[in-house]
């Protein structure tokens, strides 16, 4: 499968499509979940093409896979303040990935 750029979080990266931003810097974006799950539903995804978890770990290098698990945690715990939470991806579509850009939920009651 090739990273297709018509999906909603390649243009959300690039400001044509508006998102309820968390936080962001030169690698990643977090912002919330238009069809929320829980009380708090966040994506955090890497600027970087990536399709889904098993491209992001095979294609990325080392430092990238480390800081963005690091952003992850920064965002769940710094700028989200939660104590608890859960983490999710999904791989492919059978595993009810919609959006084939590499993004993590970050939910939380």
């Amino acid at each position: 499968m090739l990273y297709n750029k018509n999906n909603i979080f390649y243009k959300i990266i690039n400001g044509d499509i508006p998102c309820k931003k968390i936080y962001e810097d030169s690698n990643i974006l977090a912002f919330y979940d238009i069809k929320p799950k829980t009380k708090i539903h966040a994506l955090v995804i890497p600027k970087k093409e990536y399709i889904n978890f098993t491209d992001f770990t095979q294609n990325a290098s080392e430092k990238e896979i480390i800081i963005f698990f690091q952003k992850v945690n920064f965002v769940a715990n710094d700028v989200l303040k939660l104590t608890h939470f859960k983490l999710q991806t999904n791989n492919g579509e059978e595993s009810g990935q919609e959006v084939f850009h590499f993004h993590v939920h970050i939910l939380s009651s």
